[in-house]
């Protein structure tokens, strides 16, 4: 195949309808999906029956064949599929966003006829997340009905919808200069004010659904025996515990500690600022000691992803 004639946008060309479509690919970077996370979800109607709604949004549909390019499409409002009801056994269904474009497949009229359009495949593998090969679809979710099903619920309904190109966005938060401050004495609890200081706050996106929250202490300083375990709690959840323990020493050294989590972003939470604090601990009744002081900085590294919703 020569080059397509003419490049986009030649004044006085006549462009065929396939290079709009490879710019719609090459500005989605060859990916394809829903737009934003909460897009075309796939639910119950409203009155549970033989069907699902599918919501407002919008996605990109690449062509099954190379050249073909990627569509557009989006819905309005909700939109019921029907799905047909099983018999004495069980069955799994893709509810799909389906092109079907005559220059590659099928024989629909675009003046007559929708060329895109929410398509079930019946029957297939309970596992199977992909549309048939040679299909210009995307997969929003499988419907897995038990036998003699006539009524599609929530339950049954598994989202499998993707962001074409989620979003993603970093944030970093220093402090440093901590004020003089020795862990205190208590063994088996948690202490929420400590090291003091260690708090910072950010503004979650309101497209985020998820973060990567990376928090190091650098420069602590211990001596003796110490066993104690650091956690991050942002937005009221408790992270996962990092440990630091030592044997007996005669001298003051010092030392990091790094706190990796997860955390889901509840609706609600989307859009605000929450507030993230270390807390530390005691295991044991150690004679060692820690603390921290104007050498000790924090460094709490934000990776905020967009997914589905």
């Amino acid at each position: 195949m020569t080059l397509i004639q003419p490049p986009l946008m030649v004044t006085g060309g006549v462009h065929p309808a396939r290079a709009i479509r490879m710019m719609v690919r090459d500005l989605s970077r060859g990916s394809q999906g829903i737009t934003e996370g909460g897009d075309l979800k796939v639910r119950q109607t409203a009155t549970p029956g033989a069907g699902v709604r599918v919501g407002n949004g919008s996605a990109i549909v690449r062509g099954a064949t190379w050249g073909q390019g990627s569509y557009t499409q989006y819905n309005t409002g909700d939109q019921v599929v029907s799905i047909a009801p099983t018999g004495g056994t069980g069955r799994t269904d893709l509810v799909c966003l389906r092109i079907e474009d005559p220059e590659y497949e099928g024989n629909r009229n675009p003046a007559s006829d929708d060329i895109g359009y929410f398509y079930v495949v019946p029957g297939v593998s309970a596992n199977q997340s992909a549309p048939p090969p040679g299909m210009t679809a995307i997969v929003l979710a499988r419907v897995t009905l038990p036998p003699n099903c006539a009524t599609v619920t929530d339950a049954m309904i598994t989202d499998l919808r993707q962001v074409a190109n989620p979003r993603r966005e970093r944030r970093l938060k220093l402090l440093g200069g901590f004020g003089y401050s020795p862990i205190g004495p208590q063994v088996g609890v948690w202490q929420e004010n400590w090291p003091v200081g260690a708090i910072v706050d950010f503004d979650v996106p309101a497209w985020a659904t998820s973060a990567s929250v990376v928090t190091t202490l650098h420069g602590l300083r211990f001596s003796g025996e110490v066993f104690i375990g650091f956690r991050q709690v942002i937005a009221g959840v408790i992270g996962n515990e990092a440990q630091m323990d030592t044997d007996a020493m005669t001298a003051f050294s010092r030392g990091d500690i790094t706190m990796v989590d997860t955390y889901l972003w509840r609706p609600e939470q989307r859009g605000t600022v929450q507030r993230l604090a270390v807390q530390a601990g005691r295991y044991n009744a150690s004679v060692g000691n820690i603390d921290v002081n104007s050498n000790t900085t924090m460094q709490t590294d934000v990776d905020f992803v967009e997914g589905t919703f």
